[in-house]
């Protein structure tokens, strides 16, 4: 009797084992994981060239739009900001026949990136001139890469998206 009481406790042990250990490599591979991305993050903000992709709009006054199979992104450089994001929202002077979205390539008068405080993540600042309009642009980027962009426009209404910061070898062309 006492040794079928062993081989059970043994063969349970056994069977136990392997879960308590998968669970503490599973946590330590998530920390892990935090902190590249982390890395990953400060280095492109560093380097001032990274792409923000949104998966959701929202228009001034209206319900959340879910971006999903849409091509959408803001790419920026050191020395050029590229826009081709869609726009839901009231337009008060644009050109007749226009695409409707906010489409534009320009080199910033004003690019600035700002590292917030207790390592809450990073401001961007931009004012990109084009003909017929002036877009300034605010992303606040959370050091896990999601990213809240604010775009204002002298032609159109406010709007806001919400995305991630991805390298430029991420991006869908």
């Amino acid at each position: 009797m006492k040794t079928k009481k062993i081989i059970l406790y043994s063969l349970l042990a056994l069977f136990f084992l392997p879960c308590f250990s998968q669970e503490i490599s599973r946590k330590a591979r998530r920390e892990k994981d935090k902190i590249l991305k982390v890395n990953l993050i400060d280095s492109l903000m560093n380097s001032k060239e990274f792409v923000f992709e949104a998966t959701q709009v929202m228009p001034l006054g209206s319900a959340p739009i879910h971006l999903t199979g849409n091509s959408n992104f803001v790419k920026f450089h050191p020395d050029s900001i590229e826009s081709y994001m869609p726009f839901f929202g009231r337009a008060y002077s644009i050109d007749y026949g226009g695409d409707g979205g906010i489409k534009f390539e320009g080199k910033p008068v004003k690019y600035t990136i700002t590292k917030l405080k207790e390592g809450r993540g990073y401001e961007i600042d931009a004012t990109v001139p084009v003909p017929r309009d002036i877009y300034q642009l605010r992303l606040i980027v959370s050091p896990d890469g999601s990213a809240t962009l604010s775009i204002n426009s002298n032609s159109r209404s406010a709007i806001s998206y919400y995305g991630d910061i991805v390298k430029f070898e991420e991006t869908i062309p």
